[in-house]
């Protein structure tokens, strides 16, 4: 079963400051051992929200709404993506996140939904087979890309963040037009080598947080109140621009329809200053190799 850690914002992070070599360095291990174990499918880091934006869709009409965003308790600063055997793995993981103190004091375990999550209809229209070849086949694979960029432009990486409502909170799960309109969306983009990822999240009461305080880590079971800053969902994209990312997000959020999407840029190797890659070469290294294993 998949589980997305993700760890939350803090005043640094909303300023746009750039972890350290020892952050690195520490975080570099970690990650080492997510990947030793088998169970690391991705992370990433997100830049700060003055470098995003969202989408609100109200009754079809599109509102965009720059960063940054006020409450950056609620705020995501990075992720990782992880496939274990069971809930309690998960919450054993998480609670080695170097990342967690004071300053970072929670991170937040939502369950992915796969495919059997979704009871079979014999009358269904076919987004089940769509989502099963986005898949590769395999029912619980992740999603991507199925045509590479080569024209040697940079490409930036977005992160669409679905945002919760009463109805996904309450576990009611998407219907058939959503799924088959979303589909289409999301094909379009794998064959446009847009598409690097993307899932839906179990109702918060399916996850869990873990929280420190007084140097210690303690375990809150979901579901958790504030509905309106939890996350349902969401997608990863690599363009060339932030014009992009705002015209696929724009289409994305017009399938979704009434809600919020927030976008935010994620950070990449080429956003560290040289300074910084000189001191811990062997982490942006290890992150080159596994992004290159992930890809295959």
């Amino acid at each position: 079963m998949r589980f997305m850690m993700l760890i939350k914002a803090n005043k640094d992070s909303e300023t746009g400051a750039m972890p350290d070599a020892a952050a690195l360095a520490e975080m570099g291990k970690y990650n080492e051992e997510l990947c030793k174990a088998g169970i690391m499918l991705t992370g990433d880091g997100l830049h700060a929200s003055s470098a995003g934006f969202r989408l609100r869709n109200e009754r079809g009409t599109i509102s965009v709404v720059d960063g940054p965003f006020a409450e950056t308790k609620e705020l995501i600063a990075g992720f990782w993506m992880l496939d274990v055997k069971s809930r309690e793995e998960a919450i054993e993981w998480a609670r080695r996140v170097p990342l967690l103190s004071a300053d970072t004091p929670q991170l937040e375990l939502r369950q992915v939904m796969e495919l059997d999550d979704f009871p079979v209809d014999e009358n269904e229209s076919g987004w089940r087979e769509q989502e099963l070849e986005l898949r590769g086949g395999v029912p619980d694979g992740p999603l991507g890309a199925t045509a590479k960029p080569d024209d040697g432009a940079r490409r930036y990486r977005y992160m669409f963040i679905v945002k919760a409502n009463v109805d996904s909170e309450a576990g009611a799960l998407p219907n058939e037009q959503m799924l088959t309109d979303m589909g289409n969306l999301m094909a379009e983009m794998a064959t446009s080598g847009v598409l690097i990822g993307g899932e839906g999240l179990a109702p918060s009461s399916k996850g869990a947080r873990i929280h420190f305080k007084n140097g210690k880590r303690a375990v809150i079971d979901g579901p958790f109140a504030e509905t309106k800053e939890l996350i349902a969902g969401y997608c990863m994209t690599q363009v060339k621009s932030r014009e992009e990312a705002l015209e696929w997000a724009s289409r994305m959020v017009k399938v979704q329809g009434h809600g919020e999407l927030e976008v935010r840029r994620m950070i990449d190797a080429e956003d560290f200053s040289a300074e910084t890659i000189a001191q811990v070469p062997e982490i942006f290294e290890a992150e080159r190799q596994f992004r290159e294993r992930a890809a295959h």
